[in-house]
């Protein structure tokens, strides 16, 4: 029977187990996907306590290497590919309405579970962009998509100024029309909108981390989109997109400014 020895005086217990349980993970002992042994075997395998077994776990899943699933047992999570993506800043018009820039142009994506559409307490970030009070009951749209075939790689939440309902009450519907909600509002006097993209890194909302399938440890990128108004310059819809920072990498070409010339 394999018996773990001590590392070091200063190193706790726990970290000890953590730190061979990952290494079997790194070195393929335990695949992505294969469950690792449950408590009652880890316990005789290292010789001690259910608690601390669990505390090894819990450093696992915050560096996202497993997902503890109670009942369903501790699972070692798939290796993330990271997608490298060189986002433009032009949007485009096709035959259903506006194209924004893609993470990987032309690429064929999935919606996971249903699209929803709902009023919802709106959270301090969306509300401090549309300008409206934090916890105000406001118009979301909400979906979680991917890539054909990947897990949940973005979330994705459309919320409407209650201006904009009143202006274009159709944008308030399940089905909005050719064009989609933009349209609308174009048509209702706020055309031609323009679009401001804001960025940040941030840690994910336990709804998030469930939703994307991640630990709360693993950072994610928060886009947000303002729809602003031709006629009032003020936004009337924001879309925050969240992407698991393990997921991607952003790629930008630099160009040359005239003072950069070669030969100089």
């Amino acid at each position: 029977m394999y018996r773990y020895g001590i590392v070091g005086f200063m190193t706790a217990r726990y970290r000890q187990i953590a730190d061979d349980l990952r290494r079997r993970i790194e070195t393929g002992q335990y695949k992505p996907g294969t469950k690792l042994p449950v408590y009652a075997e880890l316990t005789e395998i290292y010789d001690t306590g259910r608690s601390v077994i669990r505390a090894a776990l819990a450093v696992l899943q915050e560096e996202g290497l497993v997902q503890v699933r109670g009942r369903g047992g501790t699972v070692v999570r798939p290796r993330t590919t990271r997608r490298r993506v060189q986002r433009g800043s032009v949007v485009h018009r096709d035959d259903g309405g506006y194209v924004f820039p893609a993470w990987r142009p032309g690429e064929a994506w999935q919606v996971h579970g249903r699209p929803r559409a709902s009023i919802e307490p709106i959270p301090a970030r969306p509300a401090e962009l549309l300008g409206v009070e934090e916890g105000a009951e406001v118009f979301r749209r909400r979906r979680v998509t991917s890539p054909v075939g990947e897990p949940p790689f973005q979330i994705a939440d459309t919320w409407l100024h209650p201006q904009a309902l009143i202006d274009a009450p159709q944008v308030g519907e399940i089905h909005t029309g050719p064009g989609g909600y933009l349209d609308r509002l174009e048509e209702a006097g706020h055309g031609p909108i323009s679009w401001r993209e804001i960025k940040r890194v941030r840690l994910p909302s336990v709804e998030e981390a469930r939703l994307l399938g991640i630990p709360r440890s693993v950072p994610v990128l928060e886009v947000a989109r303002l729809d602003l108004s031709a006629e009032s310059r003020q936004p009337l819809a924001v879309t925050v997109c969240v992407i698991p920072g393990d997921r991607f990498e952003e790629v930008t070409d630099l160009r040359r400014d005239k003072s950069a010339r070669w030969p100089r």
